[in-house]
């Protein structure tokens, strides 16, 4: 068994949310009729009372509607030393999942409430990890958003930059994370990017694959900022059919993957890109709609994300590679121990440093963890 016992004292794992419908401002100031519904009736009037793109991105609600901190965390970690032989050393928490469209923003004070709630979780207490950073959500086209950054800075010192949904899809049944089409590579964006850029912060974006030539433009724009790119670029539809059209046949799927490789490819010419495998399951990759589960074993993971990683890997370096889980989002599909292990079986051949770059190295430079 691959062990990191001896390599890395734990693992950093850079894509956590966290959230309680009661006390987190952004969820307290607009729950969605899912989350208002959820802890009476449950699964049973998903399908009625939300959209298909909701439904495949979430598989089920009750990831929303309850609270997911530090104790429901640690749960959940529980069994990865048994895995790899090392715990979680620490978290990157990001923007929690929020019915908020890309295009609105919360009032300045909630912005800063919800560094405060944050901060404010016992992270590093009885066996949760310790905070390593934050990221906050932000669009640099809006007014006042270096103002609204500041705000933030000032609230702590773990925050490390922003982070952007710009995801979008032709497919209408597919879940959009914002309102603008060619969010990154419009004027008002570029030019809002140098509020990041001069205060020394990263951009955290999140995009589909079809979208990935716009991070390019981001990134050749500001060659200093570090553009962290998560969940592997998310080819939408790789392993099966998501939404109206999208990966319903082999011959799409195989386009799909063929055109995310060539995007990936491009990506890797910008030495400021920084790849997170996180996302591993992410129901929209197109695994299966039951709420219970779509992918079954840690060997049919690896299978399905081994090319994919290995691509990664291969044409980025270990330096630009890390973990992370996107917890409780793909804890429908996968296990924890599951997405860790089967990164592992994915990694063990490229070597120790690899892994310790994967695993922890990586995500300590590109979010100045320890500073």
């Amino acid at each position: 068994m691959t062990t990191l016992d001896g390599l890395i004292d734990g693992i950093v794992d850079t894509h956590v949310q966290q959230w309680n419908p009661r006390r987190s401002p952004r969820l307290g100031r607009r729950m969605s009729r899912v989350q208002r519904v959820v802890p009476r009736f449950g699964d049973r009037v998903f399908s009625v009372v939300s959209s298909q793109a909701e439904r495949e991105y979430l598989l089920t609600p009750r990831l929303v509607a309850r609270a997911y901190e530090p104790r429901q965390y640690s749960n959940d970690v529980a069994a990865v030393p048994a895995v790899c032989g090392v715990p979680i050393e620490s978290v990157v928490v990001t923007d929690a999942y929020t019915p908020l469209d890309e295009g609105e923003y919360p009032p300045d004070d909630h912005c800063v409430a919800e560094v405060d709630y944050l901060l404010g979780l016992p992270f590093g207490t009885a066996s949760a990890p310790a905070l390593g950073a934050m990221m906050v959500r932000g669009n640099p086209t809006l007014d006042g958003f270096g103002e609204r950054l500041d705000s933030q800075l000032a609230v702590s010192d773990r925050i490390r930059g922003i982070q952007i949904n710009a995801s979008r899809h032709p497919d209408p049944k597919v879940r959009d994370g914002c309102q603008t089409d060619g969010l990154l590579a419009t004027p008002a964006f570029l030019r809002g990017m140098e509020a990041v850029a001069g205060r020394g912060l990263a951009a955290e974006i999140f995009v589909y694959s079809h979208q990935l030539y716009d991070v390019v433009s981001v990134a050749r724009e500001y060659p200093d900022t570090t553009i962290i790119v998560d969940h592997l670029g998310c080819p939408v539809g790789a392993f099966g059919p998501v939404g109206l059209r999208t990966g319903t046949t082999a011959a799409a799927r195989a386009d799909i993957l063929r055109l995310w490789r060539e995007r990936m490819t491009s990506l890797a010419a910008q030495p400021n890109i920084v790849i997170k495998l996180s996302g591993l399951a992410l129901p929209v990759l197109g695994y299966g709609s039951e709420p219970w589960g779509n992918i079954g074993a840690r060997d049919t993971l690896t299978h399905m994300v081994g090319p994919l990683v290995k691509h990664v890997v291969a044409h980025f370096g270990s330096s630009r590679v890390m973990f992370g889980s996107n917890f409780p989002l793909d804890k429908p599909n996968a296990s924890f121990e599951m997405v860790v292990g089967s990164l592992l079986d994915v990694l063990e051949p490229w070597g120790e440093h690899v892994l310790r770059s994967v695993f922890r190295e990586t995500a300590r430079k590109a979010y100045r963890i320890g500073d």
